[in-house]
């Protein structure tokens, strides 16, 4: 039995919080920003590539207050513990969160996804094996690329 349902979640209208600078929050905002610009970063550094994204980047140390009003959370410190703390808060206030690169302490996780038009194609393992999801969204990418799958 799988532990995680695949689901799409209208985001335009939710207050998304990403904790953390690095290289995965770098990336889960990337992902993000094909999705809505309505995001805050809060970390006491950022990579470049995550300061040229449409959010706000708020540099300084998490703080417990953060996640007023939030309602999804990207936790992608890099410091264990900091990152099951926040989860816990979060717990406490019912957000749904995410502990990137921990799927032990997910309440969601991000699959590997390819868009074209209006269409969302999402692979997912559910946390047992992200380079395969990857993979496999690569080989989907591949295939519509060069005609050889039809996403009308």
């Amino acid at each position: 039995m799988m532990d995680f349902l695949p689901v799409n979640i209208r985001i335009s209208d939710l207050n998304i919080l990403i904790v953390g600078g690095g290289k995965v929050a770098t990336h889960k905002a990337q992902i993000l920003s094909h999705f809505t610009h309505s995001v805050t970063v809060i970390a006491p550094l950022f990579t470049p590539e995550l300061q040229l994204q449409p959010f706000a980047c708020i540099q300084r140390e998490f703080a417990p207050s953060d996640l007023e009003g939030v309602k999804v959370l990207f936790i992608c410190t890099g410091n264990h513990e900091l990152n099951r703390h926040i989860k816990q808060l979060a717990d406490e206030r019912n957000i749904l969160a995410s502990v990137c690169d921990d799927p032990q302490l997910c309440g969601f996780t991000s699959p590997a996804i390819f868009c074209k038009d209006n269409v969302t194609v999402s692979v997912a393992s559910d946390a047992q094996d992200v380079h395969r999801s990857i993979r496999i969204r690569n080989r989907i990418q591949q295939l519509v690329q060069t005609g050889l799958l039809d996403l009308s």
